[in-house]
């Protein structure tokens, strides 16, 4: 019979990817790949040196694991690479970071088919 909630999390993730995703331009240097992504967001709290706690929100992506490949086989993201999201005919550059030491990415899921990957707004093409 297997196991039910892995059989459960694949459809989802197949629903998900299938229903809800959009593709955007996955870049490291000068490879790059188009992938489906669903869009999110994460709320980070990091305390400054007076003690103030500062909110920041990071726009996230949500990718298929196996689907972040440059060429070589399945990567997994890095500060420093970027996420373009074309809206009309202008284009959302986002740069793979996450505040305060905090990793720049995540599994979305137990069973690491999703990369719930963090990014920060840092241009605008049009």
């Amino acid at each position: 019979m297997g196991d039910l909630l892995d059989r459960g999390a694949a459809f989802l993730d197949a629903q998900r990817h299938q229903h809800l995703s959009r593709p955007v331009v996955y870049r490291r240097g000068t490879d790059e790949k188009e992938v489906q992504t669903t869009i999110g967001k994460t709320e980070f709290e990091q305390a400054d040196d007076a003690g103030l706690i500062h909110r920041v929100e990071s726009r996230d992506f949500l990718v298929r694991t196996a689907e972040l490949d440059l060429g070589a086989g399945p990567i997994l993201p890095r500060a420093g690479d970027q996420v373009r999201e074309t809206v009309g005919t202008a284009v959302f550059v986002y740069e793979v970071n996450a505040p305060g030491g905090q990793p720049p990415w995540r599994y979305s899921d137990p069973y690491r088919r999703v990369l719930r990957i963090h990014t920060k707004h840092i241009g605008t093409e049009t």
